[in-house]
């Protein structure tokens, strides 16, 4: 599962200095992280892109034959989103060129597995370039993408159906393809795709993610499966009695899907993308939770007995944090600044060369991925209000 630059001598960037306390298991952080100069934000993002440029293969690719193609595309977005490199530089025409190859008749843009994981990313990746000369590649893309929706008439390989009691939770999310068994990993991906590429709110692949993403949401009284708690958090997948990257809450007759930070970031921002409303109760219950869970030093929730653990998944978690909250489009959590406080910390945890890194699990040991999730989040900040 994948999952999940330097600064100018002349600018002085806000480091976060980080206090944290436990009161009823929630966390409380406080910092003195100011806002940051967009300059320092742009010179990060430079030394960030000049590395991933310098890993780059000389088939245009930053991948080997056993790496997914969904690498080349989260790189290729961050160089297309850059104003000062654009989709339109030699070399990153180079690396469209070498993620279209990956482009089958079907319209999946992958190799050999992975089929929706690769594909979500790959249109976000072409969207970004906004050339109109990988329109009907997108078209392809999202309407084979569409087609791996759970949805009543899919089979899966094994001839599952939402139409069995015990596949019901499936309807409406998306697994890593082939009609996998869906994860809400794998849904917001599909659903930042379909988002990316200008697909309508109401666009009905939209409208039945609604069901998938309520039931991924510890709240009972939008949640109908009898194991959803109500702390207003998202764990990973409702399939097979809810399941959560974060372990289980023992609460007395029934175990609950322990919610985390991730997950709930995604949450907010696939209920936005659907056109669900900030008022809505379902969203204003997500936002309750960040802000209880607010930090940065960890993928919250992800603890389960071992600190170490905390650090799973943390580079996408820092992805998926700015740009859910770019889309929630509020330029504060209560009295955090969060544009500020997550640039600090990207900032101050940059390595030498320009990347990023992070702990092995989920491939965030690999510094091309974990980099670009980094350059992704920060033009985020970039274009958040």
């Amino acid at each position: 599962m994948l999952r999940h630059i330097a600064l100018s001598l002349a600018l002085i960037i806000a480091v976060p200095t980080f206090t944290l306390a436990q009161e009823e298991s929630k966390v409380v952080i406080t910092t003195d992280a100011k806002p940051t100069d967009a300059a320092a934000i742009q010179a990060a993002i430079d030394k960030g892109l000049a590395f991933l440029k310098s890993k780059q293969n000389p088939d245009g690719g930053w991948t080997n034959d056993k790496q997914p193609p969904a690498i080349n595309a989260l790189v290729l977005k961050a160089f297309a989103q850059d104003s000062k490199t654009g989709a339109s530089a030699d070399f990153v025409k180079k690396g469209y060129d070498k993620l279209l190859s990956y482009q089958v008749e079907s319209g999946g843009i992958y190799k050999d597995a992975l089929a929706n994981y690769n594909t979500a990313i790959a249109i976000s990746a072409l969207a970004a370039a906004n050339n109109p000369e990988y329109q009907t590649a997108i078209d392809k893309a999202v309407s084979y993408m569409k087609g791996l929706q759970w949805t009543a008439g899919v089979i899966g390989p094994k001839g599952e159906s939402v139409a069995e009691a015990d596949k019901a939770m499936w309807e409406g999310g998306w697994g890593y393809g082939n009609n996998a068994r869906p994860d809400f990993s794998n849904t917001q991906m599909a659903l930042d795709a379909l988002h990316d590429a200008g697909v309508n709110p109401q666009d009905p692949a939209f409208q039945r993610a609604l069901t998938f993403i309520q039931r991924t949401q510890n709240r009972s009284e939008s949640n109908d499966q009898a194991f959803a708690g109500n702390d207003g958090g998202f764990f990973y997948t409702p399939a097979r009695g809810g399941e959560s990257m974060a372990g289980h809450i023992d609460a007395g007759d029934k175990k609950e899907p322990r919610s985390y930070g991730s997950m709930t970031y995604a949450g907010l921002k696939s209920f936005i993308y659907a056109g669900v409303r900030k008022d809505d109760p379902r969203v204003l219950a997500a936002v309750e939770w960040i802000k209880k869970n607010y930090t940065l030093d960890e993928n919250p929730g992800m603890v389960l007995g071992d600190p170490k653990k905390a650090q799973n998944g943390l580079f996408y978690y820092y992805h998926t944090m700015a740009r859910a909250l770019a889309a929630y489009g509020e330029p504060k959590l209560g009295d955090r600044d969060w544009k500020a406080d997550l640039t600090a910390k990207l900032l101050s945890i940059q390595k030498e060369d320009g990347s990023w890194v992070g702990v092995e699990r989920w491939m965030e040991d690999n510094p091309v991925i974990v980099t670009s999730y980094v350059v992704l989040a920060l033009q985020e900040i970039q274009k958040a209000k």
